[in-house]
């Protein structure tokens, strides 16, 4: 399984599933984080253990634990 936290900088992906629980889902639901969407990784904070990224027109930074949760495949 390829995680969003295993993605580099400037990498384009298509999300292919969200192994969270209902809670975190919804969230990443709301921000547009669903299957078969892409996204793009703008920024790794290894010190803050962050993750951004650009949904759309949207940017999001996500927690590491967070991101382990979304599995991917790159474009």
């Amino acid at each position: 399984m390829n995680n969003l936290l295993n993605c580099h900088k400037g990498c384009k992906i298509k999300v292919t599933k969200i192994h969270a629980g209902s809670t975190l889902k919804q969230r990443l639901i709301s921000f547009g984080v669903m299957k078969g969407v892409e996204l793009e990784v703008l920024e790794h904070a290894p010190r803050k253990k962050t993750i951004e990224i650009k949904v759309g027109k949207m940017r999001i930074a996500l927690r590491a634990e967070e991101a382990a949760f979304i599995e991917v495949q790159e474009i």
